[in-house]
């Protein structure tokens, strides 16, 4: 596979790595480890030990190829401050242009949902387990906590990005911790189910399956758009590079931090106890918590919770937002209209208000479903797009020729027909 490109001639003041660059690189980590990771470890830990470490192996040239090439879609437009949307259109027309940014919207809203309905339970339960109060008016604290993160929102994306990469110290700090304290209780349960798994098709089944999963749990593609044009506004010419850079450093964090994770949680469990906690449809926090009946975990777990979730709801909002825009602005394009860009943010921001709001009130059961359904979404925009775009768009082409092109294929691919299969089956 092909190493990052790296220009060969460097300004001094290109060459030096910046606080904006720091910041986005804790943004990019906080947007993709959230609330999935926190379900990680029941999926790469039940099919036993070489999952694991196939997990393991795969987690940073998957996610970081995946990623750099949607980067450099994003930054092929012809004039700066394009977002995805614009990009699109003018790569592959108006036609394609509303189909694949309506993909984009449909891929990164219904997530949005879903963390509107995880964060309102987590506090929810919160109240009631850790505070020993009442459980309050679902709909009156949603309201709440929604009001509480457009408030964040309505700063602006610079504000949402620092806000975010501040978030990560906490989370990450927490979950290192918890990862060290279960330590002492690792044992060799998931080392004796390994004969037992090399035999048979559940151990390809569980590999091939657990793809999608590392999709969903490193999925920071919501931000990469407004990551390309801030930096090209930034660098000009020298940013595809820098953001390579800061894609790597983010990426290998990301793995460091999460694996070291999976890999204690589930040391300190055993392959029939993740398959009890997949059975109970709960994260990996609740079910330690239940098993080890420690209070240590009992409070951690919420604040863990409720950090992953804020940081994820932010930085998919950006995503969200951005691709609602696309379509009202190619909608009234159409029409031979156009809209103020304040108006739009506001009308934007009243429409996610109350959709959010309103899932958050109605509390449905669609973690599942947005997985399922959204999965094969953001494998085909994250993967298969860029590297479709690198063989048909001219300004894409000096990518081609590259292993690592044919490996995020390949990815996708699996990816795809994974989640297809658990469709169906």
């Amino acid at each position: 596979m092909d190493t990052i490109q790296t220009a060969t001639i460097y300004t001094d003041k290109n060459r030096s790595w910046r606080k904006t660059d720091t910041i986005w690189m804790l943004g990019l980590y906080g947007t993709a480890i959230g609330a999935g990771v926190l379900f990680l470890p029941i999926n790469a830990g039940i099919g036993g030990l070489l999952p694991l470490i196939f997990m393991a192996l795969l987690a940073f040239p998957m996610t970081f190829f995946a990623h750099r090439g949607l980067c450099r879609f994003v930054l092929s437009g012809k004039n700066p401050g394009e977002d995805i949307t614009e990009v699109v259109e003018e790569h592959f027309g108006n036609g394609a242009g509303k189909i694949i940014t309506l993909l984009y919207f449909f891929a990164i809203y219904p997530i949005l949902l879903v963390y509107s309905v995880a964060i309102t339970n987590t506090v929810d339960s919160f109240i009631v387990h850790q505070l020993h109060l009442p459980s309050p008016p679902r709909a009156l604290l949603a309201l709440i906590l929604i009001l509480g993160l457009m408030t964040i929102v309505r700063l602006g994306e610079k504000f949402i990005v620092r806000a975010m990469s501040i978030l990560v110290f906490p989370f990450v700090a927490t979950l290192m911790v918890l990862a060290l304290y279960l330590v002492p209780g690792w044992n060799g349960a998931i080392f004796h189910s390994m004969t037992s798994s090399v035999s048979g098709h559940g151990l390809w089944m569980t590999m091939w399956l657990a793809i999608p999963v590392m999709v969903f749990s490193f999925n920071h593609s919501p931000i990469i758009s407004a990551f390309a044009v801030a930096k090209r506004e930034e660098y000009g010419d020298q940013a595809e590079s820098k953001c390579a850079k800061i894609l790597c450093c983010a990426h290998i964090m990301m793995v460091i931090t999460v694996m070291f994770f999976v890999f204690s949680c589930v040391l300190s469990l055993s392959p029939e106890n993740l398959a009890q906690a997949k059975a109970q449809n709960i994260s990996i926090l609740s079910y330690l918590a239940n098993h080890f009946n420690n209070p240590i975990i009992a409070w951690s777990a919420p604040v863990i919770a409720f950090v992953a979730i804020t940081k994820s709801f932010l930085g998919h909002y950006i995503g969200a937002s951005e691709g609602f825009n696309g379509l009202v602005i190619k909608q009234l394009r159409s029409r031979g209209r156009t809209i103020e860009p304040t108006r739009l943010s506001r009308f934007t921001a009243v429409f996610m208000l109350l959709s959010t709001w309103a899932v958050a009130t109605l509390n449905p059961s669609i973690l599942g479903m947005i997985e399922t359904l959204g999965g094969p979404v953001i494998a085909m925009l994250l993967f298969l797009m860029p590297m479709y775009a690198i063989h048909k768009v001219p300004a894409m082409r000096k990518y081609s020729g590259k292993l690592s092109n044919i490996f995020v294929v390949l990815v996708g691919l699996i990816a795809m027909s994974a989640i297809l299969f658990d469709l169906v089956k």
